[in-house]
Order: C-alpha cells, then structure tokens, then sequence
C-alpha cells in the first residue's frame, strides 16, 4: 500500500475517504437521533435521477445530483410535516420515479457507455481533484452550521415540542437537516455508491451512540470510526483487488459485529 500513496488516484481517494467520513459522522448522527433512515433512503435513491441528467446534459455529476437530492429533501419535508400519515407512499414513489428517470436520463444520451456499478457501489478512485474541493466545502458548511446552530439543531432533534416553546423555528431546522443530508448522501455515492450509503451514514453512527453521552461527542466518535473504516476499507481493496465501496461497508459491518460481541461479553 505504501508504494500506492505514490500515485494521485490514491492520495485522492484516501482524501476523500476522510472528507466524507467526517461529514458522514456528522449528518449520520443527526440522521440517527431524528429517525431520518428511511427519509435518507429516499433521497439517496432519488439523487440517481439527479445522476443520469447530469450525464445526458453534459453537466458535473455531483451538481446535477445535488440539485435532485436537495429537491427531494424539500419534498420530503414538506410531506413529512404536513402529511405525515401518507409519508411512506409518497417517499417510495419518489424513490422509484428517481431511479427509473436516471435509467432514462442515461439510455436517452447518444454515444455514452456508463458504468452503473460504479454509481451504485462507488467509484472513490475515480475522485477527482475538482470533487476533493466540492467535499471540502460541504465538509466546512457543516461544520460552521453545526457551531453557530448546534444548540437549535440539538433541541429539534431531541425534542421539537419543546424548541417550538423556545421561539426556534423547527420547520426551518428540519429542512436544513434533511438537506444536509442529501448533500453529504451525494458525496458518499461517490465514495461506497448508492446501494451501500445508508450503512456508511448509519454503521458507525451506532457504535459511537453507544460509547456517547452528548450528540456532539457521538458526531466525533461517528467521524472517527468512519474515517477508520474507509481507510482500513481502501487497504483491503487495494490488497484483494475488491471493489472499495463493499470493501469499506464489509469492515464498518465487522467491526460493528465485533463491538456488538465485546458488548455482549461487557468489555466495552
């Protein structure tokens, strides 16, 4: 692995490991407390409709992807706060319409031969420089928004009833969290796919609830564990020539059994 550092596809991809591990952390644990998963689901599979019109209109797939993804989650929560009883419909429908239109999007472009596995299983060595910057400033946003508003962030997700009485505008909050979400759900296609995502935002978000007593404490252990995960993933991947995304999800899934074993036998 050592003589690999030497090429640029590899420093970049161990870049973007980390990047989107720690916003994955951070998110992750918000997804978590506020019982988002299935939400997250949604938009994830959404944003390949966002994926195959990038790809037919010749434009950068992270923005056309970001565009879909962030659509979704507006969607999503306004059906989510308004309509909540007819919520699962509406988040499969939009589910199936956003991969089925990506599908199209992609069989609709003359003369382009995509590789679907690399969007539904990752393709963190095909990350570029121009993706690095994309991931670094999502990465820094998230980080600013959770400083300046962790305490209203924090009592939305744990209790909203009692933020509403606090004055703090819950709607808005509730929004801003799902389209977080979208946004770091779209850098980590690009890192494990799209199939493989909600493990990576939700694997090392349970180890670290149950070693955390704070949200902020889990964020960081979330973010730990995750970058741990995606480096020792890339190494075996590039040792066993395996495809990165299932290599990283395989160690977040083993270690997870692990913890769970140490737990049982009360270790940890």
């Amino acid at each position: 692995m050592i003589e690999a550092l030497s090429y640029d596809f590899v420093q970049n991809a161990l870049i973007a490991g980390v990047l989107v591990s720690i916003a994955s952390g951070i998110i992750g644990s918000l997804i978590v407390v506020n019982r988002m998963v299935f939400l997250a689901g949604g938009i994830a599979h959404t944003a390949y409709g966002g994926i195959g019109l990038a790809v037919f209109l010749g434009i950068p797939i992270f923005l056309g992807a970001s565009l879909f993804a962030v659509v979704a989650a507006l969607i999503i929560a306004f059906i989510t706060l308004h309509h909540r009883n007819r919520m699962d419909t509406f988040i499969g429908l939009m589910w199936a319409i956003g991969m089925a239109l990506g599908v199209v999007f992609i069989d609709l472009t003359p003369g382009y031969s995509v590789d679907l596995m690399s969007y539904l299983f990752g393709s963190i060595l095909a990350v570029s420089q121009e993706d690095i910057y994309y991931m670094g400033g999502l990465l820094v946003a998230i980080m600013i928004i959770m400083t300046f508003w962790y305490r209203d962030i924090l009592a939305v997700s744990y209790d909203s009833e009692y933020a509403t009485l606090r004055g703090i505008n819950v709607p808005f909050f509730y929004m801003l969290i799902l389209i977080l979400s979208a946004l770091t759900i779209v850098v980590a296609i690009k890192v494990v796919g799209l199939i493989l995502v909600i493990a990576l935002l939700t694997i090392p978000v349970y180890i670290a609830e149950r070693l955390s007593t704070t949200l902020a404490k889990m964020m960081i252990l979330s973010g730990i564990f995750s970058s741990f995960f995606t480096l020792c993933g890339l190494w075996f991947s590039y040792r066993f020539d395996i495809a990165s995304g299932a290599s990283i999800i395989l160690v977040s899934a083993g270690s997870l059994f692990i913890f769970l074993l140490l737990n049982r036998l009360r270790l940890v």
